[in-house]
């Protein structure tokens, strides 16, 4: 996999335009300041493991500051989370950095018992963990491997149909209301704003982005019932029902028209086969003629 593109010209003019002195920024990565030097001379360059905390200590994003094209594979990963591989025998509880060299050397898988405390000091999941493995075992095989489609959710229900699990409908509903350029709020930002409507904490970054995966199947009324608080849909989006889901459905998908502009194009009627409650379609009229009326406004 490619590993990150340092720029030197790039690293030193960022650090010019942040006004941070090339001691400061040593300092940070714990090396001196004529090893910045170098860095931006080109007389040397970086440690990959020292990348993400050079950004840091520029205030910048490491994907932005040092660009990698194509998905990480094991040796990004902990290059990422800036350990060097003799590191890794302490995260995995090993007495040496064997298990994890040969899993990034595509010799062989990790084995499970070391994938959550990995994960977990990579600061990913243990599916994207997995991911990644699977790219450098094909990467020292020389095969090519097939990336699912880019998504903040694995959606396996087929297009144009209610979401059926958790996953599904979290990532729908994430998809369904924040639809602008920015997108939605990260998962550590979606858990505080759970656990603030909760008034405690009873979710975790870790715990919403399991849910919003999938690898956490089920959750807590208390989290469901705070989660349907901070997006603004009914609670009854997460009842196992159908008829219900599906109503709350046709509902978000009202939503983003409107947001789209293409609201008009469902007035009177309904959206699916069976179409809205008659009070559903009262609100949905009400809608379009306020929407018809500000677009009126706003052209004269």
């Amino acid at each position: 996999m490619p590993a990150r593109h340092f720029d030197r010209s790039r690293l030193r003019a960022v650090r010019r335009a942040a006004e941070i002195y090339q001691a400061a920024v040593g300092e940070a990565l714990g090396v001196s300041d004529s090893a910045v030097a170098s860095w931006e001379g080109g007389a040397q360059t970086p440690d990959p493991e020292k990348l993400s905390a050079l950004a840091r200590a520029l205030g910048s994003d490491v994907d932005e500051l040092f660009p990698r094209s194509g998905p990480p594979d094991l040796t990004d990963l902990r290059c990422d989370a800036g350990y060097y591989q003799y590191e890794t025998a302490a995260l995995i509880g090993t007495k040496s950095a064997g298990p994890v060299a040969a899993a990034e050397r595509g010799e062989r898988q990790l084995k499970d018992k070391y994938v959550p405390a990995l994960a977990t000091a990579y600061g990913v999941s243990e599916e994207d963990l997995r991911r990644a493995e699977a790219r450098s075992i094909a990467k020292a095989q020389g095969v090519q491997v097939e990336e699912p489609a880019p998504s903040r959710a694995g959606r396996t229900s087929a297009p144009g149909t209610p979401p059926e699990s958790l996953a599904e409908k979290i990532t729908l509903l994430l998809d369904s209301s924040y639809p602008g350029p920015q997108g939605p709020p990260s998962d550590a930002e979606l858990a505080i704003a759970v656990n603030a409507h909760a008034g405690a904490p009873i979710l975790t970054e870790e715990d919403f982005r399991d849910l919003r995966t999938g690898v956490t199947e089920t959750a807590s009324p208390a989290v469901l019932d705070a989660l349907a608080a901070v997006v603004g849909v009914s609670r009854m989006y997460f009842e196992p029902n159908d008829a219900v889901a599906a109503q709350v459905y046709e509902g978000l998908q009202l939503l983003a028209a409107a947001k789209k502009g293409a609201v008009g194009r469902v007035k009177g009627r309904g959206m699916g086969s069976q179409g809205l409650s008659p009070k559903a379609m009262e609100l949905v009229n009400e809608l379009v003629a306020e929407l018809e009326e500000k677009q009126t406004d706003a052209n004269e």
